[in-house]
Protein backbone atom coordinates (compact mmCIF):
# COMPACT_ATOMS: atom_id res chain seq x y z
CA UNK A 1 0.00 0.00 0.00
CA UNK A 2 1.93 1.89 -0.05
CA UNK A 3 1.25 1.57 -1.28
CA UNK A 4 1.36 1.24 -1.09
CA UNK A 5 1.70 1.85 0.42
CA UNK A 6 1.20 1.42 -1.64
CA UNK A 7 1.38 0.33 -0.86
CA UNK A 8 2.27 -0.13 -1.86
CA UNK A 9 0.77 0.81 -5.19
CA UNK A 10 -0.26 -1.96 -7.58
CA UNK A 11 1.35 -5.17 -6.53
CA UNK A 12 -1.86 -7.17 -6.71
CA UNK A 13 -2.58 -6.17 -10.31
CA UNK A 14 0.45 -7.65 -12.03
CA UNK A 15 -0.15 -10.82 -14.01
CA UNK A 16 1.28 -13.83 -12.18
CA UNK A 17 2.60 -15.46 -15.33
CA UNK A 18 4.73 -18.52 -14.79
CA UNK A 19 6.09 -17.71 -11.36
CA UNK A 20 4.20 -20.53 -9.62
CA UNK A 21 6.06 -23.15 -11.58
CA UNK A 22 9.59 -21.92 -10.94
CA UNK A 23 11.85 -24.58 -9.42
CA UNK A 24 13.04 -23.52 -5.97
CA UNK A 25 16.43 -25.05 -6.74
CA UNK A 26 16.93 -22.44 -9.46
CA UNK A 27 16.38 -19.47 -7.19
CA UNK A 28 19.21 -17.04 -7.78
CA UNK A 29 20.81 -14.32 -5.75
CA UNK A 30 18.83 -11.83 -7.87
CA UNK A 31 15.58 -13.34 -6.57
CA UNK A 32 16.63 -12.90 -2.96
CA UNK A 33 17.85 -9.37 -3.69
CA UNK A 34 14.52 -8.46 -5.27
CA UNK A 35 12.66 -10.00 -2.34
CA UNK A 36 14.77 -7.92 0.05
CA UNK A 37 13.78 -4.78 -1.89
CA UNK A 38 10.07 -5.64 -1.65
CA UNK A 39 10.35 -6.57 2.02
CA UNK A 40 12.24 -3.46 3.12
CA UNK A 41 10.91 -0.80 0.74
CA UNK A 42 7.22 -1.68 1.00
CA UNK A 43 7.62 -2.19 4.73
CA UNK A 44 9.20 1.27 5.00
CA UNK A 45 6.42 3.08 3.12
CA UNK A 46 4.30 3.25 6.30
CA UNK A 47 7.08 5.17 8.01
CA UNK A 48 7.54 7.43 4.97
CA UNK A 49 3.81 8.20 4.85
CA UNK A 50 3.83 9.05 8.55
CA UNK A 51 6.66 11.54 7.94
CA UNK A 52 4.98 13.03 4.86
CA UNK A 53 1.71 13.81 6.67
CA UNK A 54 3.59 15.61 9.45
CA UNK A 55 3.61 18.76 7.33
CA UNK A 56 1.71 17.95 4.11
CA UNK A 57 -2.03 17.58 3.46
CA UNK A 58 -2.75 13.84 3.41
CA UNK A 59 -4.58 13.20 0.14
CA UNK A 60 -2.88 16.05 -1.70
CA UNK A 61 0.48 14.41 -0.98
CA UNK A 62 -0.97 11.12 -2.24
CA UNK A 63 -2.10 12.82 -5.44
CA UNK A 64 1.40 14.22 -6.04
CA UNK A 65 2.94 10.83 -5.30
CA UNK A 66 0.81 8.79 -7.67
CA UNK A 67 0.60 11.32 -10.51
CA UNK A 68 4.39 11.72 -10.45
CA UNK A 69 4.97 7.96 -10.25
CA UNK A 70 2.40 7.33 -12.98
CA UNK A 71 4.06 9.78 -15.37
CA UNK A 72 7.50 8.34 -14.64
CA UNK A 73 6.20 4.80 -15.17
CA UNK A 74 4.51 5.89 -18.41
CA UNK A 75 7.88 7.07 -19.72
CA UNK A 76 9.62 3.94 -18.46
CA UNK A 77 7.06 1.66 -20.12
CA UNK A 78 7.32 3.50 -23.44
CA UNK A 79 11.12 3.33 -23.26
CA UNK A 80 11.28 -0.37 -22.40
CA UNK A 81 8.39 -1.72 -24.49
CA UNK A 82 7.64 0.99 -27.05
CA UNK A 83 4.74 3.44 -27.26
CA UNK A 84 2.55 0.64 -28.59
CA UNK A 85 2.60 -1.01 -25.15
CA UNK A 86 0.53 1.90 -23.82
CA UNK A 87 -2.33 1.29 -26.26
CA UNK A 88 -5.32 -0.29 -24.55
CA UNK A 89 -9.02 -0.73 -25.26
CA UNK A 90 -11.64 1.45 -23.58
CA UNK A 91 -12.72 -1.46 -21.39
CA UNK A 92 -9.14 -2.12 -20.30
CA UNK A 93 -8.60 1.56 -19.52
CA UNK A 94 -11.86 1.73 -17.53
CA UNK A 95 -10.95 -1.42 -15.61
CA UNK A 96 -7.47 -0.14 -14.78
CA UNK A 97 -8.93 3.20 -13.67
CA UNK A 98 -11.49 1.48 -11.42
CA UNK A 99 -8.84 -0.73 -9.84
CA UNK A 100 -6.55 2.27 -9.39
CA UNK A 101 -9.25 4.24 -7.59
CA UNK A 102 -10.06 1.31 -5.29
CA UNK A 103 -6.41 0.61 -4.49
CA UNK A 104 -4.99 4.10 -4.28
CA UNK A 105 -7.89 6.32 -3.25
CA UNK A 106 -9.90 3.88 -1.17
CA UNK A 107 -6.97 1.76 0.02
CA UNK A 108 -3.84 3.89 0.22
CA UNK A 109 -5.84 7.10 0.73
CA UNK A 110 -7.33 5.76 3.93
CA UNK A 111 -3.88 4.71 5.13
CA UNK A 112 -2.53 8.22 4.53
CA UNK A 113 -5.45 9.80 6.41
CA UNK A 114 -5.24 7.30 9.27
CA UNK A 115 -1.50 7.76 9.78
CA UNK A 116 -2.17 11.28 10.95
CA UNK A 117 -3.92 9.66 13.92
CA UNK A 118 -2.23 6.36 14.75
CA UNK A 119 1.34 4.93 14.76
CA UNK A 120 2.76 3.67 11.46
CA UNK A 121 3.52 0.24 12.91
CA UNK A 122 -0.05 -0.31 14.03
CA UNK A 123 -1.29 0.88 10.63
CA UNK A 124 0.84 -1.77 8.92
CA UNK A 125 -0.48 -4.50 11.22
CA UNK A 126 -4.09 -3.54 10.52
CA UNK A 127 -3.49 -3.48 6.77
CA UNK A 128 -1.88 -6.94 6.95
CA UNK A 129 -5.36 -8.49 6.98
CA UNK A 130 -5.83 -7.78 3.24
CA UNK A 131 -5.17 -11.42 2.19
CA UNK A 132 -7.87 -12.50 4.65
CA UNK A 133 -10.49 -10.17 3.13
CA UNK A 134 -9.59 -11.54 -0.32
CA UNK A 135 -10.32 -15.07 0.92
CA UNK A 136 -13.74 -13.89 2.16
CA UNK A 137 -14.45 -12.26 -1.21
CA UNK A 138 -13.55 -15.49 -2.99
CA UNK A 139 -15.87 -17.40 -0.70
CA UNK A 140 -18.73 -14.93 -1.29
CA UNK A 141 -18.44 -15.35 -5.06
CA UNK A 142 -18.49 -19.15 -4.96
CA UNK A 143 -14.74 -19.74 -5.28
CA UNK A 144 -14.45 -21.63 -2.01
CA UNK A 145 -10.90 -21.78 -0.64
CA UNK A 146 -9.60 -24.68 1.43
CA UNK A 147 -10.40 -25.27 5.07
CA UNK A 148 -6.95 -24.08 6.10
CA UNK A 149 -7.53 -20.69 4.47
CA UNK A 150 -10.84 -20.29 6.30
CA UNK A 151 -9.14 -21.17 9.60
CA UNK A 152 -6.59 -18.47 8.79
CA UNK A 153 -9.39 -15.95 8.21
CA UNK A 154 -11.03 -16.73 11.56
CA UNK A 155 -7.67 -16.45 13.29
CA UNK A 156 -7.04 -13.15 11.52
CA UNK A 157 -10.40 -11.72 12.55
CA UNK A 158 -9.55 -12.61 16.14
CA UNK A 159 -6.24 -10.77 15.79
CA UNK A 160 -8.06 -7.80 14.26
CA UNK A 161 -10.38 -7.66 17.26
CA UNK A 162 -7.43 -7.71 19.67
CA UNK A 163 -5.60 -5.05 17.63
CA UNK A 164 -8.67 -2.79 17.66
CA UNK A 165 -9.26 -3.11 21.40
CA UNK A 166 -7.13 -0.05 22.36
CA UNK A 167 -9.39 2.16 20.21
CA UNK A 168 -12.38 1.19 22.35
CA UNK A 169 -10.64 2.49 25.46
CA UNK A 170 -9.57 5.74 23.83
CA UNK A 171 -5.85 4.89 23.85
CA UNK A 172 -5.80 4.81 20.03
CA UNK A 173 -7.95 6.83 17.61
CA UNK A 174 -11.11 4.87 16.77
CA UNK A 175 -11.52 6.95 13.60
CA UNK A 176 -7.99 5.96 12.51
CA UNK A 177 -8.70 2.27 13.09
CA UNK A 178 -11.98 2.46 11.15
CA UNK A 179 -10.24 4.26 8.28
CA UNK A 180 -7.66 1.49 8.07
CA UNK A 181 -10.32 -1.21 8.13
CA UNK A 182 -12.15 0.56 5.32
CA UNK A 183 -8.90 1.01 3.45
CA UNK A 184 -7.96 -2.67 3.77
CA UNK A 185 -11.38 -3.67 2.42
CA UNK A 186 -11.11 -1.23 -0.51
CA UNK A 187 -7.63 -2.57 -1.32
CA UNK A 188 -8.93 -6.14 -1.12
CA UNK A 189 -11.85 -5.41 -3.46
CA UNK A 190 -9.51 -3.74 -5.94
CA UNK A 191 -7.09 -6.67 -5.73
CA UNK A 192 -9.93 -9.16 -6.13
CA UNK A 193 -11.46 -7.50 -9.20
CA UNK A 194 -8.12 -6.82 -10.87
CA UNK A 195 -7.91 -10.51 -11.81
CA UNK A 196 -11.52 -10.60 -13.07
CA UNK A 197 -11.74 -7.43 -15.15
CA UNK A 198 -10.31 -6.97 -18.67
CA UNK A 199 -6.98 -5.41 -17.69
CA UNK A 200 -4.07 -4.36 -19.96
CA UNK A 201 -1.88 -7.37 -20.70
CA UNK A 202 1.36 -5.59 -19.77
CA UNK A 203 1.50 -5.19 -15.96
CA UNK A 204 3.57 -2.00 -16.28
CA UNK A 205 0.91 -0.50 -18.55
CA UNK A 206 -1.82 -1.53 -16.13
CA UNK A 207 0.06 -0.01 -13.22
CA UNK A 208 0.67 3.22 -15.17
CA UNK A 209 -3.04 3.83 -15.73
CA UNK A 210 -3.92 2.72 -12.21
CA UNK A 211 -1.50 5.21 -10.68
CA UNK A 212 -2.66 8.05 -12.93
CA UNK A 213 -6.32 7.31 -12.13
CA UNK A 214 -5.56 6.90 -8.44
CA UNK A 215 -3.58 10.14 -8.37
CA UNK A 216 -6.39 12.02 -10.12
CA UNK A 217 -8.90 10.52 -7.68
CA UNK A 218 -6.80 11.56 -4.67
CA UNK A 219 -6.55 15.08 -6.10
CA UNK A 220 -10.32 15.38 -6.55
CA UNK A 221 -11.06 14.12 -3.03
CA UNK A 222 -8.34 16.37 -1.63
CA UNK A 223 -9.84 19.44 -3.30
CA UNK A 224 -13.32 18.43 -2.13
CA UNK A 225 -11.97 18.24 1.43
CA UNK A 226 -10.46 21.71 1.06
CA UNK A 227 -6.87 20.59 1.66
CA UNK A 228 -5.65 23.30 -0.72
CA UNK A 229 -6.89 26.08 1.54
CA UNK A 230 -4.11 27.59 3.57
CA UNK A 231 -1.50 25.37 1.93
CA UNK A 232 1.93 26.86 2.55
CA UNK A 233 4.71 25.05 0.70
CA UNK A 234 7.29 26.96 2.72
CA UNK A 235 5.93 25.29 5.85
CA UNK A 236 6.53 21.80 4.48
CA UNK A 237 9.53 20.28 6.22
CA UNK A 238 12.57 19.02 4.36
CA UNK A 239 12.08 15.52 5.74
CA UNK A 240 8.50 15.47 4.42
CA UNK A 241 9.76 16.36 0.92
CA UNK A 242 12.44 13.67 1.16
CA UNK A 243 9.88 11.10 2.35
CA UNK A 244 7.54 12.00 -0.54
CA UNK A 245 10.37 11.62 -3.07
CA UNK A 246 11.22 8.26 -1.49
CA UNK A 247 7.60 7.11 -1.91
CA UNK A 248 7.55 8.14 -5.57
CA UNK A 249 10.87 6.63 -6.61
CA UNK A 250 11.28 3.64 -4.32
CA UNK A 251 7.77 2.82 -3.09
CA UNK A 252 5.98 3.27 -6.42
CA UNK A 253 8.68 2.46 -8.99
CA UNK A 254 11.63 0.44 -7.71
CA UNK A 255 9.69 -1.94 -5.46
CA UNK A 256 6.91 -2.49 -7.99
CA UNK A 257 9.43 -3.27 -10.75
CA UNK A 258 11.14 -5.77 -8.43
CA UNK A 259 7.77 -7.32 -7.57
CA UNK A 260 6.66 -7.59 -11.20
CA UNK A 261 9.96 -9.32 -12.03
CA UNK A 262 9.59 -11.68 -9.06
CA UNK A 263 6.19 -12.82 -10.30
CA UNK A 264 7.94 -14.15 -13.40
CA UNK A 265 11.04 -15.51 -11.65
CA UNK A 266 10.10 -16.99 -8.26
CA UNK A 267 7.42 -19.23 -6.72
CA UNK A 268 4.27 -17.23 -6.01
CA UNK A 269 4.09 -18.63 -2.49
CA UNK A 270 7.53 -17.20 -1.77
CA UNK A 271 6.68 -13.82 -3.29
CA UNK A 272 3.45 -13.65 -1.26
CA UNK A 273 5.43 -13.67 1.98
CA UNK A 274 5.75 -9.90 1.63
CA UNK A 275 2.23 -9.72 3.14
CA UNK A 276 3.50 -10.66 6.58
CA UNK A 277 7.10 -9.46 6.37
CA UNK A 278 6.18 -5.83 5.52
CA UNK A 279 4.34 -5.21 8.84
CA UNK A 280 7.31 -6.52 10.83
CA UNK A 281 9.62 -4.11 8.96
CA UNK A 282 7.13 -1.27 9.49
CA UNK A 283 6.85 -1.87 13.24
CA UNK A 284 10.64 -2.04 13.61
CA UNK A 285 11.23 1.16 11.63
CA UNK A 286 8.47 2.99 13.51
CA UNK A 287 10.19 2.05 16.77
CA UNK A 288 13.69 2.86 15.49
CA UNK A 289 13.01 6.19 13.74
CA UNK A 290 9.92 7.65 15.43
CA UNK A 291 10.20 5.93 18.82
CA UNK A 292 6.70 4.48 18.39
CA UNK A 293 5.58 2.08 21.09
CA UNK A 294 2.99 -0.65 20.77
CA UNK A 295 1.04 -1.89 23.79
CA UNK A 296 0.83 -5.55 24.74
CA UNK A 297 -2.67 -5.97 23.17
CA UNK A 298 -1.41 -4.41 19.94
CA UNK A 299 1.65 -6.66 19.85
CA UNK A 300 -0.48 -9.73 20.62
CA UNK A 301 -3.08 -8.81 18.01
CA UNK A 302 -0.38 -8.12 15.45
CA UNK A 303 1.25 -11.50 16.12
CA UNK A 304 -2.11 -13.24 15.65
CA UNK A 305 -2.76 -11.38 12.38
CA UNK A 306 0.69 -12.24 11.00
CA UNK A 307 0.23 -15.89 11.98
CA UNK A 308 -3.15 -15.92 10.23
CA UNK A 309 -1.71 -14.42 7.05
CA UNK A 310 1.05 -17.03 7.20
CA UNK A 311 -1.59 -19.78 7.35
CA UNK A 312 -3.43 -18.33 4.34
CA UNK A 313 -0.25 -17.89 2.29
CA UNK A 314 1.07 -21.39 3.11
CA UNK A 315 -2.32 -22.90 2.24
CA UNK A 316 -2.37 -21.07 -1.08
CA UNK A 317 1.18 -22.27 -1.77
CA UNK A 318 0.08 -25.88 -1.50
CA UNK A 319 -3.02 -25.44 -3.69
Amino acid sequence: MTTAGSQHTSESTATPGGGAGVDRARLSGAVWAALAVVYVVWGSTYLAIRIVVESMPALLSGAVRFLAAGLLLLGLTAWRHGVGALRVTRRELASAALVGVLLLVGGNGMVVLAEGRIPSGMAALLIAVVPLWVVLLRTATGDRPGRGALVGVLLGLLGLAVLSAPSLTGKVSLAGVLMLMGGSIAWSVGSFWSSRLPMPANPLTASTYEMLAGGAGCLLVSLARGEQHGLDLAAVSTRSWVALAYLVVFGSLVAFTAYAWLLQSAPLGLVATYAYVNPVVAVFLGWLVLAERLTLPELLGGAIVLAAVGVVVSTSRRS
